[in-house]
């Protein structure tokens, strides 16, 4: 039996146990992953991130492994394709949205070198640390995920309200909400 004591969200599986100690909270400093991170949370908008989390590994092949250039290039036929996929969430709005912030995504990438430049020069490249006591401490957004939602729709992106930036901020470990309690913190 495991004695790891982890923040009380990643309880419900293995899947779930297995993304919260090798993934969620660590930084990302690779465009190819900070993509796929982003458009999972995309996919993510108004459900929970387990439903995406196990369709993960069909998004993957999906979407062409999350290789950005690829992405931003589909047509209307891969639109439609998509929309027939079952292992995929099938929300015309989302599946479009993936295409079109691919597309913002190389620009931004033209723009400053790598999306992850982009991305943690909000934070001037070091990870914010919050320190929750509990679940209840961790915020759904910030004032810096509202800023950056607010420039990401600025350059084009869609999906990225403020609860998405943030949920995105998390995962990719611009900020640091594991429970003081929690394993994972070191």
């Amino acid at each position: 039996m495991d004695s790891k004591i982890r923040c009380g969200w990643c309880e419900k599986d293995d899947l779930y146990r297995a993304y919260h100690d090798n993934e969620w909270g660590r930084p990302v400093r690779d465009d190819h992953t900070m993509f796929e991170f982003l458009i999972l949370e995309t996919f993510q908008a108004g459900l929970s991130w387990y439903t995406v989390l196990a369709k993960r590994e069909h998004f993957r092949k999906a979407f062409d492994h999350f290789d950005f250039e690829k992405v931003s290039q589909y047509d209307e036929a891969k639109v439609q394709a998509l929309m027939q996929d079952t292992g995929i969430i099938r929300n015309q709005l989302k599946i479009r949205a993936a295409i079109t912030n691919a597309q913002a995504y190389r620009k931004v990438r033209e723009e400053f070198g790598s999306f992850c430049d982009y991305f943690w020069k909000f934070t001037g490249g070091i990870p914010i640390d919050n320190a929750p006591a509990t679940l209840r401490d961790i915020p759904a957004s910030t004032p810096l995920s509202d800023a950056i939602s607010k420039d990401l729709k600025k350059r084009g992106f869609k999906f990225v309200g403020t609860t998405v930036v943030y949920a995105h901020m998390q995962a990719t470990g611009m900020v640091n909400d594991h429970l003081v309690s929690c394993w994972r913190r070191s």
